[in-house]
């Protein structure tokens, strides 16, 4: 099997990642980019004794270890995502974001973690546990949630008042989801897909979304719907079944992004 065969069913994942490091699907998307230049131009450089997941975003981390931390982006390229971004990375450090990404969304072991971000697996520990508290100390949010299955939704409300966000509602139709949301707008919304009534989450959300701006994450057991490569993907996506942990990263990153919850200057 070629390297380009090994590497293709973890381009998506990879595009997610840099989608949730950078808070832009077309700035991430950029990292990806130079990343498959880079194992194009110089294939005998990519990581060989190592899986070729772990050697795809060892690459990307080189690349953006190399140009993120100096770059200065145009002020006119700045969209309000990155705008929050940047008045919250002035109080993180970048390798406690990426360490918690790595290991609560893209499921990286902490050694697996430590290498990719060269520190040693007693400091990714440390950068995991100090960006929680970091993000989570930033960050406040109502949360309206759309699942059918009753104990999911349970679950998931628990994470979410554990972590210090009010609940507005549980929606298990599409209907129901627009309605609650119109009723009480929330500040962040978590969404299956495949609802009660054959409805659909992704319809309920492109709903909401119709009417005011607010950050998605989507819970899903069929992430091959979204992940399809078009325009727009969702910037945080759960797969079914979900470690609590994930689910507590991807909420913390995607009210990282939000603009009602940016810290005051």
């Amino acid at each position: 099997m070629s390297l380009g065969q090994q590497l293709a069913p973890h381009l998506p994942f990879l595009r997610r990642y840099g989608r949730a490091l950078t808070g832009s699907q077309s700035h991430g998307d950029k990292y990806v980019r130079a990343t498959l230049e880079a194992i194009v131009a110089a294939p005998e450089e990519f990581p060989r004794d190592v899986d070729p997941r772990l050697g795809l975003y060892r690459t990307f981390q080189a690349i953006w270890g190399s140009t993120n931390d100096d770059q200065q982006a145009d002020p006119g390229d700045v969209d309000d995502q990155e705008a929050v971004a940047r008045a919250r990375l002035a109080r993180m450090t970048p390798l406690s974001r990426q360490a918690l990404l790595l290991t609560a969304m893209e499921g990286f072991t902490v050694e697996d973690t430590a290498y990719l971000i060269n520190v040693s697996p007693s400091e990714v520990e440390s950068l995991v546990a100090d960006a929680l508290s970091e993000i989570e100390n930033q960050t406040r949010a109502r949360v309206l949630i759309i699942e059918d299955e009753p104990i999911i939704a349970m679950d998931i409300e628990t994470i979410v008042r554990d972590l210090g966000h009010e609940v507005t509602g549980v929606a298990v139709t599409r209907d129901e989801a627009v309605a609650l949301a119109m009723d009480d707008r929330p500040g962040l919304v978590l969404a299956d897909i495949q609802l009660a009534d054959d409805s659909s989450g992704i319809d309920a959300v492109k709903d909401i979304l119709g009417e005011f701006q607010v950050p998605v994450i989507f819970i899903t057991a069929f992430p091959e719907r979204l992940l399809t490569g078009e325009r727009p993907e969702p910037t945080f996506l759960i797969t079914k079944p979900f470690q609590r942990s994930t689910v507590k990263a991807a909420i913390s990153q995607a009210l990282f992004f939000d603009q009602s919850t940016a810290p005051v200057s």
